[in-house]
């Protein structure tokens, strides 16, 4: 079998097994005999399935798209701030005004993750490329500074409990009607495709970009927003959800190589099976209760980071 068809079978089989795990056990009679049943797959199950499927293969792409603006394999959005800055916009408006719509909390968070991812990737290009390690040790610092700051401030404001939702990410809470922003996330990652090649561009640096004739600025500022808005949304809506961004594009850049024109939809179908594994997961391993996702994906994620370390690489065909 070809490695390319790992991804699509494993993503249509785990779909069709997500729809029939949970609490409610639901059979596929019971959908077509049963009203209550169909009701629960509609309101509950699918809206869950595909809240789980855009972030899986929108935050797989946000990490290949940040990996190549700090030119360093070893960072993620989760992990160098820009996650961490959308929970400390979704905290100002939750104390600025509790009562504002979604689409605002999700501004002000795409906002305050692009100053903070702004502020990583200027750290970043000031390091020596040979120390990529370092780079993603300050990343790990940059972003736990700002993650206390966020707790601190909620703690004085008596908000602990919400940063629990934004940092334990989990789809428990997903139902028809609560996810939908998200679809705006898909969208962002459909147009981060359409500057694939820019964006490979990039990953050579500023020196080499610029002689091939790309606008620099530009296109960074592009990738910045696009990796912002993704952060915000799937922070706002089910929480931090780590490792994602950083294991899938390592994993499929060491199979078929750094042309994000070739590799991005195999980044979004593997992010996309990554989560909805680790979500099935989660609602079967203390079966009735339920783990949240970024506990286990923590688990799952270090194991594989581990092994991409310590695993030679293959010879990308």
């Amino acid at each position: 079998m070809s490695r390319r068809l790992i991804a699509p079978l494993a993503l249509v089989t785990l779909s069709i097994l997500s729809l029939f795990v949970g609490v409610t056990e639901i059979g596929t009679g019971d959908v077509l005999r049963d009203p209550e049943a169909r009701a629960l797959m509609l309101t509950s199950r699918l809206p869950r399935l595909f809240a789980v499927l855009i972030t899986g293969a929108s935050l797989a792409i946000a990490g290949a798209i940040m990996q190549m603006l700090v030119r360093n394999r070893f960072v993620e959005p989760m992990t160098v701030g820009t996650g961490q800055g959308a929970a400390l916009g979704v905290l100002i408006v939750t104390i600025a005004a509790p009562g504002a719509p979604l689409l605002v909390q999700m501004t002000l968070a795409a906002a305050t993750a692009f100053g903070t991812s702004l502020g990583f990737l200027a750290i970043a290009h000031r390091m020596p490329p040979s120390q990529p390690f370092l780079v993603a040790l300050v990343g790990l610092i940059y972003g736990g500074i700002i993650g206390a700051g966020v707790t601190f401030v909620a703690y004085q404001a008596d908000l602990l409990q919400y940063i629990d939702i934004w940092t334990n990410g989990e789809f428990s809470g997903i139902l028809q009607g609560r996810y939908e922003t998200l679809w705006l996330a898909a969208a962002v990652a459909g147009l981060a495709y359409l500057a694939a090649d820019q964006f490979s561009i990039l990953g050579m640096g500023r020196t080499v970009s610029i002689g091939l004739g790309l606008n620099y600025g530009q296109v960074m500022l592009f990738g910045l927003a696009a990796v912002s808005l993704v952060s915000a949304m799937t922070v706002t809506i089910v929480g931090m959800i780590p490792f994602v961004g950083l294991v899938v594009p390592n994993i499929v850049s060491r199979i078929m190589g750094d042309d994000l024109r070739r590799t991005l939809p195999q980044i979004a179908l593997s992010g996309a099976v990554l989560v909805l594994g680790a979500d099935i997961l989660a609602r079967v391993l203390r079966a009735p209760y339920e783990m949240p996702v970024g506990t286990v994906l923590g688990i799952m994620g270090a194991a594989l980071f581990l092994w991409l370390l310590y695993r030679p690489a293959p010879r990308v065909r």
